[in-house]
């Protein structure tokens, strides 16, 4: 019973600590107003992506030659209509789906990846040379050209732009992760572990892992703006999302034939993609100042 109580108010000050901790890290992040409105425009765009069936009431593909190239402001097309007569909104909203699902796979493949080789080439010393030369290997490759290259063995479709831009994730995530896993395996409690026989496994998941979260999230939101912003660049060059598929990229590619006659069928989904990047990267940027340690609430 004595161990029991013992035990129980040694934890406490743990999950005390903890919930300060998080407490913490709200208000710092809550206090950088760029970061709270890259966050709104987050949560707009993904309620757009959700809901897209009720907040866009034209078919996003169907054709209206009759109705193209109509103005912003149009009667039943608040954003004009394309070459094709198709609804500007609607193909924005939808775009915004497509680019947030491909942001969403491509980041969560480069995560598996990068966090797995991170993980074991800085516990392992003897994996540390072979997977860094790996990681300097796809380092070499410049990123845009990596994820055509891979585009063009694969084919063009938005699953393969999501590999692709996985792969070209992996070696900058792999290298963060690294460097944590060498600073927290030298921690006391990691010794501690390991002299009570746990299995390195164990110690990597349930004690390196989630010490290393702090990085890996920072990477992971600003690795989305990337990923949203070579989706675009990728289907813009054709080789992503194909016609009639409302992506923000094809979307530009198309409409850059029209730029003096409708300007809006460029400018439109251009200002969707600068918006959805900055406010990824505002975030990450205030994510990063919240989880630093160094950094004291005024």
């Amino acid at each position: 019973m004595t161990n029991a109580i013992l035990t129980t108010e040694k934890r406490l000050p743990v999950v005390n600590k903890k919930e300060k901790v998080y407490v913490t890290t709200l208000k710092r992040l809550f206090k950088n107003k760029l970061a709270v409105a890259g966050l709104i425009i987050i949560l707009l765009q993904i309620g757009m992506a959700v809901f897209a069936p009720l907040i866009a009431i034209h078919d996003p593909i169907k054709q209206n030659l009759v109705a193209s190239e109509l103005p912003m402001f149009s009667d039943g097309h608040w954003l004009g209509t394309d070459n094709y007569g198709r609804d500007v909104w609607a193909r924005i909203v939808y775009g915004a789906r497509i680019s947030l699902l491909v942001g969403i796979m491509a980041v969560s493949l480069g995560l598996i990846g990068g966090v797995t080789l991170g993980l074991l080439g800085g516990y392992y010393k003897k994996l540390d040379g072979v997977i860094m030369r790996i990681v300097d290997l796809l380092f070499s490759f410049p990123g845009i050209l990596l994820a055509m290259l891979i585009i063009a063995i694969l084919g063009t479709n938005l699953v393969n732009v999501a590999i692709a831009i996985s792969i070209w994730s992996i070696p900058t995530c792999a290298r963060i992760v690294r460097g944590s896993v060498l600073s927290i395996k030298q921690k006391e409690y990691i010794m501690a572990m390991k002299s009570l026989g746990a299995s390195d496994f164990r110690i990597m998941i349930r004690h390196i892992l989630p010490n290393a979260f702090a990085p890996i999230i920072v990477f992971a939101t600003m690795r989305m703006a990337t990923a949203i912003l070579s989706t675009a660049a990728l289907s813009y060059l054709g080789l992503g999302a194909q016609p009639p598929t409302p992506e923000w990229g094809a979307m530009i590619a198309q409409g850059q034939d029209y730029m003096w006659t409708s300007p809006h069928l460029t400018i439109v989904p251009g200002i969707a993609i600068m918006l959805t990047v900055f406010a990824f990267n505002v975030v990450g940027d205030g994510l990063r100042d919240a989880l630093d340690p160094n950094m004291d609430i005024q």
